[in-house]
């Protein structure tokens, strides 16, 4: 039992990795009051979306905080209640 606890942990950690890859873009136009952000970017693969421009949802004041129009940036984008929301940049 503890074999197959830690095989699934691994599992879990496996998936949570892939999950978390980064996309390349650059930042169009910013609407801090709105918490939006349009980015032009490169595939997304876990969303199975070609590359295009497009405006995401920006839940977290620490991200949006990092963010400037023109700016090339690294980011993860996932459906956050039911919106296409960046979670994660670098």
């Amino acid at each position: 039992m503890k074999t197959f606890v830690t095989l699934l942990a691994t599992l879990v950690m496996a998936v949570s990795a892939h999950a978390a890859e980064f996309t390349k873009g650059t930042v169009k136009k910013l609407d801090t009051s709105a918490k939006k952000v349009t980015i032009a970017h490169e595939d997304l693969k876990n969303l199975d979306m070609p590359a295009m421009t497009m405006v995401f949802r920006i839940k977290d004041d620490a991200i949006l905080a990092k963010l400037k129009e023109g700016a090339a940036i690294e980011f993860v984008a996932d459906r956050v209640d039911g919106k296409l929301t960046v979670t994660e940049i670098k």
